[in-house]
Parts: C-alpha cells; structure tokens; sequence
C-alpha cells in the first residue's frame, strides 16, 4: 500500500501532454485501493473564486500587451490563494492533493523573459506558497509538436454560455520555438533536483503512462 496521506503531488509538463488525464486516472486507481487517503484534486491557477478570475486574465487572447514579471505575479497569486483556502487545510487534514501545475510551469514558461531568472522566481513562489513545496512534481514529457497537435480551442470568457465561441489560449497561441523551450526548461529542472522530480514518458496510450506514474508513487516515502 503507498502511503499517500497528506502528500502533495504535481502533474506538470508541456500543453497537451496528458497533466489532468494522469491525475483523474490515480485519483480512480486510488478510490479502488482499500485504505487509500481521501484526494483533492486541483488546477493552477484557479481552483479558488479569485485564482479562476485570474485564469481568466492571464489566458484571455486579448491580453497580448502582459508584461513577463506581470504574468509570473499573476501566477503566483492564483497559487497564494489556492495554498491558503485549499491546499494547506486538504493536507494538514490527511488529504493527497493533486495539482494541475505548480510553480514548476512558472520555472518553465516565465524563466528569462525579460530576463527572469530562477532565483526571482523561486523567492517570490516561497512567499506565495509559505514554503509548502510539492512532494514529488511528475514531468509527463512529449516531443512538443506532439504535444501541441494535441491541443484543441477551449478557453472562453463566457464558459457558462453554449453560444460563447472556443478558441486557444494566450499561452497556448506563443510560437512552438517558445513550447520546445519551455519543454527543455521541464527537463532541466527535473535534472537539476531529482529527488523532487520525475520524468515520465507521456508520448504512450494513457493507460501505459499511469503505470510508469503508479511505479514512480511506489517508491514515494
């Protein structure tokens, strides 16, 4: 039996490389498992009243004019507030908790844009998050134009209205040169601390990839 309770777990990697098929798929596999904890699972940013109103800022296509450091305090504080409300009091009462990224996509979209560095963003995350850092992140990694055919329109201001048109992002729109790095920015970090981190091949049928995931929590402790 993996012990699980009060762990938090984050799915990460590029667009389309599967982040919240993996976590619905443990989340069943862990309901079927006698004795398993009770999980949570939640989306960065939103989750929260205030983070699904700052989704709804930092992926409106109109938005084109964000600043770099903008975007990644934008994030930040969707995260402050889902840490708050959500995740701290789900853990401190014995729940898993799985994220839809975390600030690991921050390391890896926002890094170097107007000349961020991972030391900035790490400061600012440690203030946001009050220092309640992932358990274990999980990198789902594709080759990114893979990844990208994947992607289908579905953001709308209006998700309530079935008349509201679909259509991609403002992260989704950035050019695939722009997707490749943020990939090789996931791979680095995963290099970088492996303790933390796991890279798990998501270029598979789904079923496969929650296998290698299931053996990746096995020897969680």
């Amino acid at each position: 039996m993996i012990n699980l309770a009060g762990k938090f777990i984050v799915f990460d990697g590029n667009e389309g490389s599967g982040k919240s098929t993996q976590a619905k798929l443990l989340q069943d596999r862990l309901a079927r498992e006698p004795g398993s904890p009770q999980s949570l699972f939640v989306r960065d940013p939103g989750t929260t009243r205030i983070g699904e109103q700052i989704r709804a800022i930092l992926l409106n296509p109109d938005n084109d004019e964000m600043a770099m450091r903008c975007e990644m305090l934008l994030y930040m504080s969707a995260r402050a507030q889902m840490m708050a409300e959500v995740i701290k009091p789900a853990l401190d009462a014995g729940k898993l908790v799985l994220s839809d990224r975390f600030v690991s996509s921050t390391l890896a979209y926002q890094l170097g844009g107007e000349g961020l560095t991972a030391d900035e963003i790490t400061a600012v995350a440690q203030v946001a998050i009050r220092g309640r850092w992932p358990d274990l992140t999980i990198i789902l990694d594709m080759p990114t134009q893979k990844s990208m055919d994947r992607v289908l329109p579905k953001f709308s201001l209006f998700p309530d209205d079935p008349e509201a048109g679909l259509q991609k992002d403002r992260i989704e729109r950035r050019p695939i040169e722009y997707h490749e790095r943020v990939r090789q920015n996931y791979l680095a970090q995963a290099k970088a601390d492996p303790p933390r981190y796991r890279v798990v091949n998501a270029d598979r049928p789904a079923e496969v990839v929650h296998e290698d995931v299931w053996r990746v929590l096995e020897g969680l402790r």
